[in-house]
């Protein structure tokens, strides 16, 4: 009986992972404050686009709590308006831009994390 424990499917379509890769790669950001405990980002992404203002398709909002030092989780809401981001098919795509902004804008903090997207809208919390 051969031992199939180990072995691992990757489910992920191979032009879907150069589409992560390109979009990434691709990714940049500008930065506005909103006040002196929060930050507001916009994403831009090379193949996707705000359909009313032809602009970034993401914002990034960072609420630091500076009040409550024992517990001390960053805030963080991503807002997709491209509607081609909503759609199911491209969940991997969502999940892994979200995880590359919250590692370049809060460096994996303590991190509460809402992601809006359509149908690929989910939380997260990021724990050192």
């Amino acid at each position: 009986m051969k031992n199939n424990v180990n072995k691992v499917i990757d489910v992920i379509d191979e032009n879907l992972k150069k589409q992560i890769e390109n979009e990434i790669k691709g990714m940049t950001f500008t930065k506005n404050f909103r006040s002196p405990t929060a930050e507001e980002w916009y994403v831009f992404l090379p193949s996707y686009k705000d359909p009313l203002t032809g602009g970034a398709p993401g914002k990034a909002i960072i609420h630091y709590n500076l009040f409550d030092t024992k517990h001390i989780f960053i805030n963080t809401t991503i807002i997709f308006d491209d509607p081609e981001l909503h759609k199911s098919k491209l969940y991997h795509l969502v999940y892994s831009i979200s995880d590359e902004i919250i590692n370049r804008l809060v460096g994996y903090a303590d991190t509460l994390l809402s992601v809006h997207s359509g149908e690929n809208s989910y939380n997260a919390q990021y724990k050192q």
